[in-house]
């Protein structure tokens, strides 16, 4: 009986952590967005025209899902619209997240062509499929000029409700606050944490992934000593063995990679190319033992949108009816 119940909590847990139902945003009018430029050192506005930019990417995009699908992962694709124009749709989880409890939590964006990804319609269309207890709407921070951009500011560990949040001006510390109130039983991990030319990390999943037993981080981007042990033994305690990247694989997204699973329950570690030829072999090898690799080439998406693999995909994490 003993034995029965630790594999029935081992189980769950892993659950906990991930989920087969992925939901992701075919682009129609992708691009460099300028709004977000500011702040996101990620971006290159001379990486690719315009129009060829949109093309290529939509190509990148439908591969992903292609692989995605092909390895057992129930992806929702759910195609933009042309009007009003929204360069980063393609990036979901930014203004959305979905939680085991019924929870769904629309966040608040600094960008003011990026709060127009948000759409009901989708949400609409998930209840049908999925159970939704309720709806959390923080996006009234956005008239204090307050943000929180979701599973891009927060890096979740969903079975030891820790959140991990590096902070930003896309990340701050009073909708952190509202957002654990709401989040009853979460520990909110915040730390500071910069590029190697010391400008601040946009978005905490740059920084780190957090997968069941295992975390991927760049440990020199947090520049206060204190903070990085406090970060570093938190993982530590919670039983994730660490990776650590170097700021060169950071700046190629080795840290914007995402665990899901097939359906099947098998494990998943998704990211891109760039970030996959940027792992030594030993890394590979290591998160190779924790989860099946799989990468994609998105060169394009990443240089124009500053996002990667795991910007793309929105967790459904929502019961299922």
């Amino acid at each position: 009986m003993v034995l029965i119940v630790y594999l029935w909590k081992t189980i769950n847990t892993m659950q906990a952590q991930a989920t087969s139902s992925i939901l992701m945003i075919r682009p129609v009018r992708f691009g460099f967005n300028a709004q977000t430029a500011a702040s996101n050192a990620f971006q290159d506005a001379t990486a690719t025209k315009q129009g060829d930019a949109q093309a290529e990417a939509l190509h990148e995009f439908d591969t992903m899902v292609q692989r995605l699908r092909a390895a057992g992962v129930e992806v929702t694709v759910v195609d933009d619209s042309s009007e009003p124009h929204t360069p980063d749709s393609i990036f979901p989880n930014n203004w959305v997240s979905f939680h085991h409890s019924g929870k769904i939590i629309l966040y608040p964006m600094q960008a003011k062509n990026r709060r127009l990804e948000r759409r009901m319609d989708i949400i609409e269309d998930l209840q049908k499929t999925f159970h939704v207890e309720e709806i959390i709407d923080l996006t009234h921070f956005e008239n204090q000029e307050q943000y929180l951009e979701g599973t891009g500011s927060l890096v979740l560990d969903r079975e030891n409700r820790i959140a991990y949040a590096c902070l930003s001006s896309r990340t701050q510390p009073p909708v952190l606050a509202a957002w654990k109130n709401l989040m009853s039983g979460y520990e909110v991990v915040d730390f500071e944490a910069v590029d190697g030319s010391g400008l601040a990390i946009y978005h905490t999943n740059v920084v780190m992934c957090v997968g069941d037993t295992f975390a991927v981080i760049c440990l020199e981007a947090i520049p206060d000593f204190d903070q990085r042990l406090y970060v570093k033994n938190k993982l530590q305690e919670t039983g994730k063995e660490i990776i650590e990247i170097s700021f060169e694989q950071l700046n190629h997204f080795a840290g914007n990679m995402l665990l899901v699973k097939k359906v099947s329950g098998a494990k998943l570690l998704v990211m891109s190319t760039q970030a996959h030829q940027s792992l030594t072999d030993q890394q590979r090898r290591t998160l190779g033992t924790y989860a099946e690799i799989l990468h994609v080439d998105l060169h394009v998406i990443e240089a124009n949108g500053g996002g990667s693999a795991r910007c793309m995909m929105a967790e459904i994490h929502l019961p299922k009816k």
